[in-house]
């Protein structure tokens, strides 16, 4: 055995398998499960959602330890399916190091991507949807329609300007998507800006991060848990701020 090849193979698979949205729990356990099916002995693990570290020991008996960042991420149900199936094909069949790292290395690409065009159609259609939720009607959901297309433009192609910071980008998209709500409405699409507003800000609300926390924490992962708690009071302060200055700024003009 390869003990620098296994590390390898399961430090790509376990970042593979948090970058696409997987509790902490299962990235541990899917690693885990993946060394002792190789025949990695004293086989640790700890995962944080910016960091994952992987320990086992060499047939000399030294031990030998992997650590690797993790960067900003999000949800990617089709990426963690792929990813839970091949860690369970690779822990039945034990396959040769080289070809399991060659699967776990074409994991991503095997997967669909969906081009801007049809993301920036979800982006505008799901404002449209909430509106009638929160009781508007349909000349407000156009409104939101419009208003959705433009934020789902900043959240895919502002990166360049807003970074990966996800406080920042939340308060910037939140800010205009109020300030393209109350102008909509006085130029006469729209009819209530609060409907409009809440229903395009729904884009912004961190249900996946907020869910993950509370899972993270009943699974008993306590920092992890407390970690996603912090980032999606972060979002949901960042959409209330925007939301705030973009209405202020409305005003005034």
């Amino acid at each position: 055995m390869d003990s620098d090849k296994l590390l390898n193979l399961a430090v790509s698979l376990g970042c593979l398998l948090a970058e696409s949205g997987a509790e902490i729990s299962r990235v541990e356990e899917s690693v885990y499960r993946l060394l002792n099916a190789y025949g990695g002995e004293g086989a640790q693990v700890f995962a944080i959602p910016s960091c994952l570290i992987v320990s086992l020991t060499a047939e000399d008996g030294r031990p030998v330890t992997r650590m690797r960042r993790i960067g900003a991420h999000g949800t990617d149900i089709e990426l963690l399916e792929a990813c839970n199936a091949l860690c369970r094909r690779l822990c039945r069949t034990v396959p040769p190091l080289a070809e399991a790292r060659a699967l776990v290395d074409r994991l991503p690409g095997s997967c669909r991507r969906h081009r801007p065009a049809t993301v920036l159609l979800g982006y505008a259609a799901a404002p449209a949807f909430f509106c009638p939720l929160f009781g508007g009607g349909f000349w407000d959901a156009l409104s939101a329609l419009f208003c959705g297309l433009v934020v789902g433009t900043c959240l895919l192609f502002g990166d360049k300007w807003l970074g990966r910071n996800s406080f920042l980008r939340t308060l910037v998209c939140s800010g205009v998507a109020s300030l393209l709500s109350l102008l909509l409405v006085r130029a006469g699409l729209g009819r209530n800006v609060d409907v409009v507003t809440i229903g395009v800000l729904m884009l912004l609300v961190p249900g996946v991060a907020l869910t993950n926390a509370m899972r993270d924490l009943v699974a008993g992962d306590t920092y992890s848990g407390l970690s996603r708690t912090a980032e999606a009071i972060l979002i949901a302060t960042g959409i209330a701020l925007g939301a705030a200055v973009g209405l202020g700024v409305g005003q005034i003009l």
